[in-house]
């Protein structure tokens, strides 16, 4: 049998469109020019992103770090709303690298689909953009990859990494942190990008309009508000005394992700009534029946970034971080371990 088409094959016909390609790369670069800081060498449409390290480092140590957005994309596609996970996508690897004390400088991210939607695609990458230029660092490069039978129609994933600089002596890594040092909370806008897998099933068991009012907002703007950006006014505190230890609160919750910065001897003691949990955690804890240690070690609970300082700076710190315009109050203190008991218990 002659296996020979009738016709010439292309690309497109195996459903890869080049054009629409070539057209997103055009309608993203007003975006990422505007993200551009001093270093930067290349911009995007090379084969690799240049950046040069400023020389005011003497011993400058690369700090990287890489995420995707998990599965509020599902919740993004359900409501065709592409203008923030962006934004979600920038914060989760820049704050990571920011609580080892690091600058974020470059930023790179990875968009593969289908078939590729150039309306939504530009969304998703202006919001890339907009966290890049809220964090203070430079979009230099991306792959957009368009595969398809991989994804469903509508559909796309994401992922994307960060490159910062600490000096070497500068480096935050938890070792200064001792018994009596300040526990600090700054709040987050959300539920960030963590435990959306949970969120979603309780969506589908409790079936809530999504349009609703919830607190004078819809549900749906509370459940997608973008992850906060913590890069800049932490970069100012550091400048500005000796932070001893942070903790970027992401999958894991308060429980597991303060004990990474603490040594095995020490134990992080909060007090739930230091903060107060924003209605969107009440309402998923209502909803899913979930229990309190549950929320604790899945949601953030409304506690962002934990910032631990010596108790002596503790108010200039809070006084700091809230003239820039962070929500922020003392939840906790640092104490010795006793045996082996949890290393971050919420009273």
């Amino acid at each position: 049998m002659n296996s020979t088409p009738n016709v010439s094959l292309s690309y497109r016909d195996a459903g890869v469109d080049i054009d629409a390609g070539d057209a997103l790369i055009e309608a993203i670069k007003p975006f990422a020019k505007r993200t551009l800081r001093e270093g930067v060498l290349g911009g995007i449409g090379g084969f690799g992103a240049l950046f040069e390290i400023s020389k005011k480092y003497k011993e400058p140590v690369l700090v990287s770090g890489t995420d995707g957005v998990g599965t509020k994309l599902k919740l993004a596609f359900h409501l065709n709303r592409h203008d923030t996970v962006g934004i979600d996508l920038v914060a989760m690897s820049v704050n990571d690298i920011l609580v080892q004390g690091a600058e974020p400088l470059f930023f790179l991210d990875y968009f593969a689909c289908g078939k590729l939607d150039v309306p939504s695609a530009t969304d998703v990458i202006k919001g890339i953009a907009k966290g890049c230029e809220l964090s203070g660092c430079a979009l230099i490069g991306g792959e957009t990859a368009e595969m398809p039978s991989m994804y469903p129609d509508g559909e796309y994933d994401l992922a994307g990494f960060a490159v910062g600089v600490v000096e070497k002596s500068k480096i935050i890594d938890g070792s200064k942190i001792g018994p009596g040092d300040a526990v600090l909370g700054l709040a987050s806008s959300g539920a960030h990008s963590n435990g959306y897998s949970l969120v979603r099933k309780i969506i589908e068991v409790a079936q809530p309009d999504l349009d609703s009012d919830f607190h004078g907002r819809k549900l749906a703007d509370v459940l997608m508000e973008p992850t906060h950006l913590y890069v800049k006014p932490l970069l100012a505190l550091i400048d500005a005394m000796e932070v001893k230890g942070m903790a970027h609160i992401t999958g894991g919750g308060l429980v597991e992700n303060v004990p990474r910065v603490l040594q095995p001897h020490l134990t992080a003691e909060l007090d739930r009534s230091k903060w107060a949990m924003p209605p969107l955690f009440s309402w998923l804890q209502q909803h899913g029946n979930v229990a309190d240690a549950e929320m604790h070690r899945v949601f953030n609970c409304g506690i962002g970034m934990v910032v631990i300082v010596s108790q002596q700076n503790a108010a200039a710190a809070i006084a700091q971080l809230q003239a820039a315009g962070e929500t922020v109050s003392q939840i906790g203190v640092i104490r010795a371990r006793q045996g082996d008991e949890a290393q971050t218990i919420v009273l």
